[in-house]
This record gives C-alpha cells, sequence and structure tokens, in this order.
C-alpha cells in the first residue's frame, strides 16, 4: 500500500511525518519540483531577506530526517500527469509512480505582471527568489514594489530596512484595503510611510521600460529592481487534467477528500468545505500547509477528520507584528471594533457579522490569540462596548 504526496513544500512536508507518526510502516514517497528538501516559506520575504535568519532555517526536517524515516523523497520531480483509473501518477522524467492514496499539495504559482516590461519583475515564491531579491537589495538601492498585500509590504519593509529607496505602486485607494477595510488598511499605510516608504496608490502600472517604471497616472519611477506580488495562482492543473472537481482551487470536503475517494488536497490548493463558517473557503496562509497536511494524513488512514481549523496569519513589518485569526466573508458586511490604540499600532481589531465575532487581529498585543478562536467558535453576540474595553477580559465575552 503505496501513499503518494505530489508537492514538496509545508504541507507535504507535514503530511508525510504525520503518517509516519501515526504509525503507517508502508511505501511514502514525496516528490518536489524544487531541487532542495521541503521548507517553510515565511522566512522568504521576513527573516531570510532581513538577512536575520540562518539560511538553513526554513527547512522543516534535516536534510537526513527522510532517510532515516524510510521516505522516498524525489526532489527536482514534477509530477506531469495523473491516471486515476490505473491509479499512478507520471514524472517528467517518465516515471509512472502507482499509489493507494494520493495526497496533492501542488501549492501556487505568483503572477507575472500583465503589462510590457513585466518580465522584468522580480516575484517571490521559492528559496532561490528570495536570494535573487536578497543579493539584489543594498543601501541605497532603488526597489519598486508592485502590489501592496502582505507579501508586498514585507518586502517593502525588509528593503528600506536595508536601507534601500522604496516605492510601492497599489491600484487601491489604500493597502490592504479589500482584506482589512479603510480604518486598519490606513494603519499600514501610515506605518510604512513614517518608515520612509513611498506609497502611490490608486495608480496602476503601465510598463516597465529599462530602469523606467511608467505608472498609469503619467508619473516615471527609477528602478534598479521590481519586485511584483500582486497575488498567486493555485496549480489545479494536475487535477483539472486528471478529471478532478476544480473552482477556485480543487474542491474538498471536511476530510480534505476530493470528488476521487483515494485522492485527498491541501494547503494553497484546498477549496474546504469548511464545517465551522459553514462555507467553502482556500486560504493561502502557511498555518494552512502546516495544518491540513497532517489532517489529510491522517484522513488518508482512515481516521475521521473534520478540518475545523480556523485561517489564521501573521505578519512582521518594521516595528510592527501582527496576529490575524478568523474569516470573513466577502460579500458579509462587517463592523470593526478596536481595543486599544490606533495610533500607537497596539491594539486588537474584531470583525463583527451579525454582532457577532467573525475575525480578529492582534497588533502588538500578544498572548490573545486562543482567547480570540475562542470568542470566535462560540458565536456569541456580544456587546461592543465590552468588546472594546481593555478592563474586560476577552475571556469573559465567549
Amino acid at each position: 500500500m503505496t501513499y503518494v504526496v505530489v508537492g514538496g513544500g509545508l504541507a507535504g512536508a507535514k503530511a508525510v511525518e504525520t503518517l509516519r507518526d501515526e504509525g503507517f510502516a508502508g511505501p511514502v514517497t514525496l516528490i518536489g519540483a524544487e531541487a532542495v528538501r521541503p521548507y517553510e516559506r515565511p522566512p522568504l520575504s521576513k527573516g531570510l531577506l532581513l538577512g536575520t535568519d540562518e539560511p538553513d532555517s526554513p527547512f522543516v526536517h534535516s536534510a537526513e530526517w527522510y532517510a532515516e524515516h524510510d521516505i522516498t523523497l524525489r526532489t527536482g520531480t514534477t509530477v506531469t500527469a495523473l491516471d486515476r483509473s490505473a491509479k499512478t501518477v507520471r514524472t517528467n522524467g517518465g516515471d509512472e509512480i502507482a499509489y493507494e492514496k494520493l495526497l496533492l499539495a501542488t501549492g501556487a504559482t505568483p503572477r507575472p505582471l500583465p503589462v510590457p516590461g513585466g518580465d522584468r519583475a522580480l516575484l517571490l515564491r521559492t528559496l532561490d527568489d528570495s536570494k535573487r531579491i536578497s543579493d539584489a537589495i543594498s543601501e541605497g538601492t532603488r526597489v519598486v514594489v508592485i502590489g501592496a498585500g502582505w507579501i508586498g509590504l514585507e518586502v517593502a519593509a525588509a528593503a528600506r530596512t536595508r536601507g534601500a529607496t522604496v516605492d510601492v505602486i497599489e491600484l487601491a485607494p489604500l493597502p490592504l484595503r479589500n482584506v482589512l477595510g479603510d480604518e486598519i488598511a490606513q494603519v499600514f499605510a501610515d506605518l510604512h510611510r513614517a518608515n520612509g516608504v513611498t506609497l502611490h496608490l490608486g495608480t496602476g502600472l503601465e510598463a516597465i521600460d529599462g530602469d523606467t517604471v511608467r505608472l498609469a497616472d503619467g508619473s516615471n519611477l527609477t528602478a534598479d529592481v521590481v519586485i511584483a506580488g500582486i497575488g498567486v495562482t493555485p496549480n489545479v492543473g494536475l487535477a483539472a487534467d486528471a478529471g478532478l472537481a476544480v473552482d477556485n482551487g480543487v474542491l474538498v470536503d471536511r476530510r480534505l477528500a476530493t470528488s476521487d475517494p483515494d485522492i485527498f488536497a491541501a494547503g494553497d490548493i484546498a477549496n474546504i468545505d469548511h464545517p465551522l463558517l459553514k462555507h467553502r473557503i482556500r486560504v493561502e496562509h502557511w498555518a494552512t500547509a502546516l495544518n491540513t497536511g497532517p489532517a489529510a494524513a491522517k484522513a488518508m488512514l482512515g481516521q475521521d477528520v473534520s478540518y475545523d481549523k480556523l485561517p489564521y496569519f501573521y505578519t512582521d513589518q518594521f516595528d510592527l507584528g501582527m496576529e490575524y485569526t478568523g474569516w470573513v466573508a466577502p460579500d458579509a458586511s462587517a463592523e470593526v471594533v478596536v481595543r486599544g490604540d490606533l495610533a500607537t499600532r497596539e491594539f486588537i481589531a474584531f470583525w463583527l457579522v451579525g454582532g457577532k465575532v467573525a475575525a480578529g487581529m492582534n497588533v502588538n498585543v500578544w498572548d490573545v490569540t486562543e482567547p480570540i478562536e475562542a470568542l470566535i467558535r462560540s458565536g456569541a453576540v456580544v456587546d461592543q462596548r465590552r468588546l472594546a474595553d481593555p478592563g474586560v477580559s476577552l475571556s469573559d465575552l465567549a
């Protein structure tokens, strides 16, 4: 009984680790397209880019771990086809590998800039990408970042911290506006401006011509380095070609099983029928990979799995550290309640839908993730005045 995992990122690595931890002694093969063993991605835009992390720190396991646990690790290998009837995967080298159970954790690909000269922009997804960007940045380097999402802002903060001149171009009127709303998005705009980042908001990118970045408002910027952070596309081609149900990712149930009961999906590609949120969600963050990989592995072993973990992510930019827990539906009308002080960037923001806390974000306030999660899970209608009062324990609101 061979278990095959396609995708050599965090989700795949934690899945094979869980298979062994749960006592599975059969053959396990982990196939990764990159030439290196599995690693975590958050350091790529944080510690590695800043130069504060050791080069080996992102790796999930030691180089010896896979052999020690009798796991066949095939790096630098791409799966090009999935034959569900024969229960095999075919690699770019022409090998066919049979599976009893299969996990797809194929991740996502950064979107290139769809403008003339857009291929000049550096993308950030891999260790090699992070090193390429890091090597290109030094004191006085003129850096232009396209996109003021989480990756774009983290790269901007790292580059500015290292002494680069940084401009950020964002089509929306505020960074992170679609995620956080105007009030909280303004905190991140103020943070970057206070640290010397120039924001060009409400304008798009027209073209990149040599060292000139042309904006839609007619202005030009001079750049030594252009970095694009305009989102990613889930790698669902393998699943779609095999006839699995695909819609904004690979559709999976609460067990992370696809439309084929012997195939599971985890990480960025998993569009999960979430039993707690009563909605399908696909979340492109570290915690999703960390948690869905093990959950899928347990389901592959026949355990009763119901993946109901709340989405979680974090960021570090300049002197701001943040954790976000929960999920607000894109079409929901949410009200924001703030506990603390936005001006000093020490606060907790809550998003309320129908009087209930749907999400919470703690900024430079620590050790509150668990009570925020408990508050969300309780489904309790909260008193907004007490929610905003730092003197009231969050545990007393659930």
